[in-house]
């Protein structure tokens, strides 16, 4: 029999105030600490983004369209470490993967589960050469423009996760930051104005 998965309970700061069984913690709605991980690459058109869409055999928010891929890390796990790990479960490749915010959020779900999290937002930049999506975790994939997205989520809310929208305005906000800085450099090295 494996032992049931923890998670790290946290105030709202993010300190670690200990850690608890995860169905427990969604069960009660314990603050704990979460990721959510963005992979996105730039084209002529603009950005790209991989969701998912969760596995129907999830514990919650089943068949609904979320980021690439979203987990907790374990009582002594970090961020980073857990989020790279996830990604090659959930998907079947690893990437760097860079911090693009926090934010904290609860909501009611479906079957009496809460989700309270403070949840880390994590980008990597690029198209992976391969992917290979784990059935027991994502039912489907595919590459969304961020305005494809942003349409979808302003019109047909009901088909994504309730974290996905937050997650996305930390996302949308890094990509800004990216873009100034390229632009920055460009203007430095005497290529654009």
């Amino acid at each position: 029999m494996t032992a049931p998965i923890k998670v790290i309970l946290v105030d709202q700061y993010d300190n670690v105030i200990g850690s608890a069984e995860k169905m427990s913690a969604h069960i009660q709605g314990l603050c704990h600490r979460a990721f959510s991980v963005f992979i996105v690459h730039a084209t002529v058109q603009g950005w790209m983004v991989l969701l998912q869409q969760r596995a129907w055999s999830k514990y919650h928010s089943q068949g609904l369209w979320t980021n690439t891929c979203c987990s907790h890390p374990g009582p002594d796990e970090d961020i980073m470490t857990a989020a790279e790990r996830r990604l090659q479960e959930e998907f079947g490749f690893s990437m760097p993967l860079q911090s693009a915010g926090v934010f904290h959020y609860s909501a009611n779900l479906e079957d009496n589960l809460i989700e309270n999290e403070i949840d880390h937002v994590l980008v990597g930049y690029g198209k992976p050469e391969q992917i290979r999506p784990n059935p027991e975790e994502i039912a489907d994939y595919r590459w969304w423009s961020l305005e494809e997205l942003q349409l979808a989520l302003k019109h047909t809310p009901q088909q994504f996760t309730v974290w996905l929208k937050p997650a996305l305005n930390i996302l949308i906000k890094a990509l800004e930051k990216k873009k100034g800085d390229i632009l920055a450099a460009l203007r430095n090295a005497g290529i654009a104005q």
